[in-house]
């Protein structure tokens, strides 16, 4: 029989979580799924522990080399049978009635695309501190359809939204397969979003259910960059291409949109190359970056009360979370 949900999991160095998220994806009231898990040459017991978990339903794929989190992702994907294709990371895990209620909505909806909100937890702390509804302040009471201007409007890097490209979708397999769509395996950060942008674009029906069903982990440090700059230099360069696309073309508003996104990663950018040099000590550096681009300075003193914030909540109220940024935190791969 084919399985209802493919669950994939890419995974590396998660030997202390892994069997967690595994366990929880095979404790779902829909039992007719499978879990494909893609090991990208971890170093630690990680397969080891996968291994261990004894269900004709898992399958436990090891990388010949390291090859990254999207094109492990991707390998996940080819190797999955069932209808839908069910996202889960190494390090999170499934409230016990996810798939089942995300399955029945998506039918009722024709969905292509399904998302839920997402429980917000640190790690460990014994219960997650909020949701990423909660803390969006947007008012969303029922299942609705989303569609990709909003998206992409309440996805906006550094600023308070809904940030639905963090979301944890379940893709419905036959519309991948025939859009030929997967995760663009030259990204290192917000794949996540651009896939489900892709989909957009090819005419998902893109539906959000505003109750929380996966558990989503901070851990301290995973989502801090020392050099901001080159993954600013990928943030731009991929919203530029995808802009140019010709399927992108069909939707003005949408090019409006990531437009705007655009511009918001050429201002953050432009900041950094003034900030980093800065806390390096390398004054003219930061003085010829200003030159070329004073729109950083402008942004700079912007930022300016958010910066003291965290620094106040850091090194007055040893708050170990304040340089977290919760807006288009990717978990870093090796």
């Amino acid at each position: 029989m084919q399985p209802e949900v493919s669950v994939i999991i890419t995974a590396y160095n998660t030997a202390a979580y892994i069997e967690k998220a595994i366990k929880t994806a095979l404790s779902q009231t829909l039992k007719n799924i499978e879990v494909i898990v893609v090991d990208d040459c971890s170093t630690d017991a990680t397969v080891e522990v996968a291994k261990r978990i004894q269900d004709e339903r898992l399958t436990v794929i090891t990388n010949p080399r390291n090859m990254g989190a999207t094109a492990s992702s991707n390998r996940a994907i080819r190797a999955t049978s069932g209808k839908w294709v069910a996202v889960l990371d190494s390090d999170d895990w499934y409230a016990p009635e996810r798939l089942e209620r995300l399955v029945q909505v998506a039918n009722a909806k024709n969905a292509d695309v399904i998302v839920d909100d997402l429980f917000l937890i640190r790690d460990g702390e014994p219960a997650p501190w909020s949701t990423l509804l909660s803390e969006s302040g947007e008012t969303i009471p029922h299942v609705c359809r989303i569609d990709p201007v909003f998206f992409v409007k309440t996805d906006v890097y550094g600023q308070r939204g809904l940030h639905l490209g963090l979301t944890k979708p379940l893709f419905k397999r036959e519309f991948l397969v025939q859009h030929s769509i997967q995760y663009d395996e030259t990204l290192t950060s917000a794949y996540d979003f651009w896939i489900d942008m892709e989909c957009f674009v090819h005419g998902a029906n893109f539906i959000l259910v505003p109750e929380p069903y996966y558990f989503y982990r901070s851990r301290i440090g995973s989502s801090v960059r020392s050099d901001r700059i080159p993954w600013l230099d990928e943030c731009c360069r991929k919203t530029a291409d995808f802009m140019q696309q010709e399927v992108t073309q069909q939707f003005p508003e949408l090019v409006d949109a990531l437009a705007q996104q655009l511009a918001n990663f050429e201002r953050i950018r432009a900041y950094y190359r003034i900030v980093q040099p800065l806390k390096q000590g390398r004054l003219l550096a930061a003085l010829a970056a200003l030159l070329r681009n004073p729109t950083g300075f402008a942004h700079l003193l912007n930022q300016l009360p958010a910066i003291l914030e965290r620094r106040i909540q850091y090194f007055v109220f040893r708050n170990e979370t304040a340089f977290e940024m919760l807006p288009r935190r990717q978990k870093v791969q090796a």
